[in-house]
Parts: structure tokens; C-alpha cells; sequence
């Protein structure tokens, strides 16, 4: 009987997470060993995550076990790198951080993390040893622009997003209370915001995106709107995207206008291309949990191991 990856997890108790264990729980391949949490070791998973009743008798524990495959980082920025500097592990062990700790500046002692988007570099992940997840808003303008991008120089992208309460993770703020969140919308770090480092990086468009994301007001998901001159009439555009990514089983593009509820509870992102004018307009969708999160990371845990990278994630949209 072939023998399944063992896997543990460090900050068990968050939404990136809870989305984690549901993943891994399910997943043919992978054995959850171990979830750790400070705040809630001893406690029943399914207390903290209480749809998980049912599934599993496991406890959060504060202990590592370290005879492990594969060691992923649900933590808060800032936090990852600074548990590993507390903790030795073996070199052979496979980390995915999915904290922005290592997007950028990717290198720590004998670890470099590769950056974990497949549709960009899946043959590195394949042989890395050590990733940076991407974050949810870069991943999905990354995804509406990777096209363009290898096909030649990006000219200057304007953008906006907005995205759901989940994506400022557990903590309570001001901005996720249900009664400010509940029938508002507003725009918050106007070009300024932290994945435009990350994007820049992959892109090499540093400087070329006006960046204004959203709060919405509904828990998970993301959409994005990027648009900028392009000469290639809206056929050779369509055309252009289907052939990149052809070969990347989460990436679909639409002939027809996207939605959120399509890619809710799923690893996929949807695309749909307008033209007007001069202006090629890209709207991408995703659930920001999954594919701009823990989905991602299994994902990118499949392909480390040489698994299907469809694994554990051929999971179904809520729709309605």
C-alpha cells in the first residue's frame, strides 16, 4: 500500500486554516499528523471549526512532530518567519509559508522559497523545497494579466478589486464587524497596498499598476477588473489566454461575464475579456481562501510530490 504524505500544520485555528484542515482531511494522499495552535491546544478541531463535526476527533496541540513531509505555515504575516527562526527542522522537510513573510525577499539561512504560483513557474515548483504562497489580490490580477505579460511588455494597468470580510482574516477590526461590513462598500490602500510588491516581482511591472482595492459586503471571494491599451483586437486576445493557459486545469477563461458564486468553494479562477476602444478590459474572479490561499497551497503540495495537481481540490462552487 502506497504510503501517504504526512503533513502537519502551524496555526490551525485562523480561516486560511480551517480551509487547510478541511483540504487535507479530505485529500487522497495526504495524512494530517498534526495542527498546532497556541490559543487552542487541547481543543477539539470541531469546536473551533465546527463544520468539521463529524470529520475528525482531532485535537490542536502545541507539541510539533517533526517526522513529517511537508509542513505548511497558516500564520500571520510577520509570524512565519520568525517561528522558524525559533524552530529547527530537517532540511529535507517541505515547508509552504502562505504568510507574504517570503514572497519577496525569499531567502532564509539554507531555505530559499520558491514563489508558489503554478501558472507562472510550475516546473520550479515541482523541484523546490520550500514555497511562498501568493496572496489572494495578487494572484488574481497576476492571473488576468500573465498573458499579456509573456506575450510583451505590460503598459500601464489600472485596476480594482474588491474582495470579501474573510480576506482580513479572524482578528476582529473595526472593518469586519457584520454591522459595518453589512450594506457597505468602501476603497482602502489606494496604490499602496502590499501585493503590488509581489506583483511587480512576477510581472516585472513595478511602478505600472494603480491599484485600488475594496471591501465588499459579502464573507469570501474576489473580483477584479484590470484594464489597459492593447492593440490585439479582442479575438486574438481570447485566443491568447485560452492558449496560455491550456494546460493549467484551475484557469478557465469565459466567453461570457464572470461571477463570484461561480469559483466560491473551489480552487478556480474565471476570466472574461472585453474590448473597448483601445482598452482591453480583463475581469478575473476566485475565492480567496482557496485558490488565493489554502487551495493554492495544496496545489502547489501536489506538485512538489509529483501528485495530480488537481488532487484533494476538484471541489464544487456553491452557485446559489
Amino acid at each position: 500500500m502506497k504510503q501517504k504524505i504526512k503533513a502537519g500544520i502551524v496555526g490551525g485555528a485562523g480561516y486560511t486554516g480551517g480551509e487547510m484542515i478541511r483540504l487535507l482531511l479530505h485529500h487522497p494522499e495526504v495524512e494530517l499528523v498534526f495542527v498546532h495552535s497556541r490559543s487552542h491546544a487541547g481543543c477539539p478541531l470541531h469546536q473551533v471549526h465546527t463544520d468539521l463535526l463529524g470529520d475528525t476527533e482531532m485535537h490542536f496541540t502545541h507539541e510539533l512532530d517533526k517526522a513529517i513531509d511537508v509542513l505548511l505555515l497558516c500564520l500571520g504575516h510577520g509570524e512565519s518567519k520568525l517561528f522558524l527562526e525559533a524552530h529547527q527542522f530537517p532540511p529535507e522537510l517541505r515547508i509552504i509559508d502562505l504568510s507574504q513573510d517570503f514572497r519577496i525577499n525569499g531567502k532564509m539561512s539554507d531555505r530559499d522559497f520558491v514563489y508558489g504560483l503554478p501558472e507562472w513557474q510550475r516546473e520550479v515548483i515541482r523541484e523546490a523545497r520550500s514555497i511562498a504562497n501568493p496572496g489572494c489580490f495578487a494572484t488574481a490580477i497576476q492571473l488576468g494579466l500573465l498573458p499579456l505579460a509573456r506575450f510583451g511588455s505590460l503598459p500601464h494597468v489600472h485596476t480594482t478589486g474588491i474582495t470579501g470580510s474573510t480576506g482580513a482574516g479572524q482578528s476582529l477590526q473595526t472593518t469586519t464587524h457584520h454591522s459595518w461590513r453589512s450594506h457597505n462598500v468602501n476603497a482602502y490602500k489606494t496604490h499602496t497596498h502590499q501585493h503590488l510588491n509581489e506583483i511587480g516581482k512576477v510581472l516585472d511591472v513595478a511602478g505600472k499598476i494603480s491599484f485600488v482595492p475594496w471591501r465588499g459586503d459579502f464573507t469570501r471571494g474576489i473580483f477584479i477588473t484590470s484594464y489597459m491599451a492593447c492593440d490585439l483586437d479582442i479575438v486574438a486576445a481570447r485566443a491568447l489566454y485560452k492558449e496560455y493557459y491550456k494546460t493549467h486545469p484551475f484557469t478557465h477563461v469565459s466567453d461570457s461575464m464572470i461571477n463570484v458564486k461561480q469559483v466560491v468553494n473551489t480552487n478556480k479562477t474565471f476570466l472574461f475579456l472585453e474590448k473597448e476602444g483601445n482598452n482591453l478590459i480583463v475581469h478575473s474572479a476566485l475565492d480567496n481562501l482557496l485558490k488565493g490561499a489554502s487551495g493554492q497551497a495544496v496545489q502547489n503540495l501536489n506538485l512538489m510530490f509529483g501528485l495530480d495537481e488537481t488532487s484533494g481540490l476538484k471541489l464544487k462552487s456553491i452557485v446559489f
